[in-house]
């Protein structure tokens, strides 16, 4: 029945036919039984291919919405702080959301206990993060002078060629948060990057992000920076929903006790 199926949906897509010699059986069926959207199919096969998915990796990214996530509007510099070759490679390697529900964390959180979860699962968050980055620490010391600092989680970027420092924040984008990251990415030029290594880039994760806020805070800083917003599961699971009382009905006590 597969066989039939497979083929009736992808005898008018040449390009998809191509494509799906490029992952297992296994994938192919699962994303044929999910997906309907043939622009979707084409990303979820490109991204199986492209990154090494699993199946069940695979199933993970469809069922949070990867592809949907991949449509939102990227905030970020690159055009205006590298060539443009690299600017296109920076742009096509960080999504505007990543998907975190995976690790279980539900607001509010707390950012130590954020990044532990991440280094314990550091494999998987390197697939969400896109193609070619190697995990290298986190809190990652810098120092000037008798200060030290530390950044959050450190990666390089095989396909660019640079660092890649990442910092975990809850609450709202916060326009010091760019300052901050500019300084580290200042000390990592100068300390930590290699020759024939190109500048590295940061990327500020935040639990809600204001568009205007951060292109506002963009313009002041000279270094590659992207931010992106941590993705919390929306609906509680039906065991859960069952019992408790769902966002909307949690919202009216806050807001009377904040008048």
């Amino acid at each position: 029945w597969y066989m039939r199926q497979f083929y009736l949906e992808y005898r008018d897509f040449p390009i998809l036919q191509q494509l799906v010699g490029e992952i297992p059986w296994g994938h192919n069926i699962l994303i044929l039984s999910k997906i309907k959207n043939m622009n979707e199919r084409e990303y979820y096969i490109k991204a199986s291919a492209e990154m090494g998915w699993s199946r069940n990796v695979l199933l993970n990214q469809i069922k949070s919405g990867a592809y949907e996530f991949s449509l939102r509007q990227k905030t970020h510099n690159f055009p205006r702080v590298l060539p443009k070759h690299l600017a296109e490679q920076a742009d096509e390697s960080i999504k505007s959301l990543y998907n975190l529900d995976f690790l279980g964390i539900k607001k509010p959180v707390i950012e130590r206990e954020i990044e532990r979860r991440l280094v314990d699962k550091i494999k998987r968050f390197m697939l969400e993060l896109g193609k070619g980055f190697s995990f290298i620490g986190n809190q990652y010391r810098l120092t000037l002078g008798d200060n030290e600092y530390f950044v959050d989680l450190l990666f390089f970027n095989r396909n660019l060629k640079c660092l890649v420092a990442i910092e975990l924040k809850t609450g709202k984008f916060e326009p010091e948060y760019a300052g901050k990251m500019d300084f580290y990415l200042h000390l990592l030029d100068e300390q930590v990057r290699l020759k024939d290594e190109n500048s590295p880039i940061g990327i500020i994760l935040c639990a809600d992000k204001d568009n205007i806020v951060v292109e506002y805070a963009l313009r002041s800083v000279r270094k590659p920076v992207g931010v992106a917003e941590y993705y919390l599961t929306k609906k509680l699971p039906k065991y859960l929903a069952e019992t408790l009382p769902d966002a909307n009905s949690l919202k009216l006590p806050i807001q009377e006790e904040l008048k």
